[in-house]
């Protein structure tokens, strides 16, 4: 593998930037700023979940971008008991987008394995997120220079597992499929995403995670090096 791959392509959300840690930073502000009488962490245990099953939702074209910002946010205040306008919640989503990229946290080892990757590879991101969000946490976390591309979904028209956003961001980076490799943290979007179009790919998980055995997989991104 390392002769061969000369291009790499990497998940942002969850696998370089760490989400929850950034987000949870968020709501710890929005829940001072706004004095709302309720337990952060108590908020977070629900809100986590919620959040990535409204994602999934939202990556299978099941509901709209204004119901994922809107609802996870509804369906975790209603489990602590939190009564929230509709106004109320909408201004709090806002809020959330705003502080949420002002963070900067990544995941342990993501600077020295990009240090390491870079001379010997183009480095590419493939994400979901939103454009000016998805920009805006490259920017303010100094990784952006790695990078020679970066694809969202709301450039290429459709989302992570959907084989034409690989074709785009290969397209883009002027990459050939035999010759690159996807890493990311979801088994579904990510990984078989990418293997079902014809792309390498590389589970990254923190948590222990039973994949199939055709599946690479790491638990701390120092490991890439095995592969890279």
């Amino acid at each position: 593998m390392k002769a061969a791959i000369s291009d790499v392509f990497f998940d942002l959300d969850h696998t370089l930037w760490d989400f929850e840690k950034n987000s949870a930073l968020a709501f710890a502000i929005i829940f001072e700023k706004h004095q709302i009488n309720a337990d952060l962490d108590e908020f977070l245990k629900h809100y986590v979940p919620i959040n990535h099953k409204y994602w999934e939702w939202y990556r299978m074209d099941k509901i709209s971008h204004h119901e994922l910002r809107h609802g996870r946010f509804k369906e975790s205040f209603d489990l602590i008991g939190f009564e929230a306008t509709e106004t109320f919640i909408d201004l709090l989503a806002d809020e959330y987008i705003h502080y949420l990229p002002q963070n900067n946290h990544l995941f342990e080892g993501t600077i020295e394995l990009l240090d390491y990757l870079r001379p010997k590879y183009r480095l590419h991101i493939i994400t979901n997120g939103f454009s000016e969000i998805q920009k805006r946490k490259i920017a303010n976390s100094n990784i952006g220079h790695y990078f020679d591309t970066v694809t969202n979904s709301e450039m290429a028209g459709v989302k992570k597992p959907n084989p034409l956003i690989f074709e785009y961001a290969l397209q883009l980076a002027n990459a050939k499929k035999e010759s690159s490799i996807m890493i990311g943290d979801c088994i579904e979007a990510d990984v078989r995403g990418a293997l079902n179009y014809g792309l390498d790919a590389i589970l990254f998980s923190e948590q222990a995670f039973e994949a199939a055995q055709d599946i690479k997989q790491v638990s701390h991104l120092s490991q890439l090096k095995n592969y890279l």
